[in-house]
């Protein structure tokens, strides 16, 4: 099935790669996942580091990509992911795999290791923010929070707009959407102090909020926004460190 050379695998063909994961599969593993709310179905139990570690021994290659993706296996489409190379990737084929995503983890990792690194990216989210699929409209928040950790450059200006799409949608009763909302105000706050200024007191609003949803995401955001200092080695803030008794 594969050759030896120090440390890497050298995986000849699909099918040797899905006999691999099968291989590196663990009962136990799956079953954790399965709790986590990762379908069950077409899942091997095969953990991220593991996938990690074969990608770095496979050359980009968009075909393999999407033939991983195409097997239908939970562990082969994220291991499609790092595979794949963003800059030369058909666009149309790469959004239309939103409409195969079934789990929160597939979804988070799509998009910060091939979406946000598509050009259209900003459209994805101005569009999806209004969109009634679940994992469409997860997917408009998760690049928000991908965004603002990653686009150095980022305007005042544009937090500003993402900031409102926030408030637009801060109501979503959906675990998985409101959490990732929570998740793209959190890391507003974590930018930069201007960036903090801004979201903190919208997450104090929420948290006073009657609306039980709107109330959740403000409690969950405050959670990590009322831990955050600035130091004079980064601008990004981090959570302050405990104080010892």
């Amino acid at each position: 099935m594969e050759s030896q050379k120090g440390n890497q695998v050298h995986m000849r063909s699909l099918n040797e790669i899905l006999e691999y994961l099968k291989d590196q599969s663990a009962e136990q593993y799956k079953a954790n996942v399965i709790k986590l709310g990762i379908p069950e179905n077409n899942s091997l139990g095969v953990p991220i580091p593991v996938l990690r570690k074969l990608a770095k021994t496979l050359k980009h290659s968009n075909g393999l990509a999407k033939d991983l993706w195409n097997s239908g296996y939970h562990e082969a489409r994220l291991l499609s992911v790092l595979v794949v190379d963003p800059f030369t990737i058909d666009h149309k084929w790469a959004i239309g795999l939103v409409d195969d995503v079934v789990s929160w983890d597939l979804c988070d990792h799509l998009c910060k290791g091939l979406l946000y690194n598509l050009p259209e990216y900003e459209d994805l989210i101005l569009s999806w923010q209004n969109d009634s699929r679940l994992y469409h409209k997860r997917t408009a928040f998760v690049l928000i929070a991908t965004a603002v950790v990653y686009d150095k450059e980022m305007p005042l200006t544009q937090i500003a707009e993402y900031l409102e799409i926030i408030r637009n949608h801060e109501a979503d009763s959906r675990p998985h959407v409101k959490k990732a909302i929570s998740w793209a105000l959190r890391e507003i706050g974590k930018r930069d102090i201007a960036s903090h200024k801004k979201a903190k007191p919208i997450a104090e609003q929420l948290a006073q909020d009657a609306d039980k949803n709107k109330q959740w995401v403000g409690k969950d955001a405050l959670k990590e926004l009322n831990q955050l200092v600035q130091t004079d080695a980064r601008k990004r803030l981090k959570r302050k460190k405990p104080t010892s008794k």
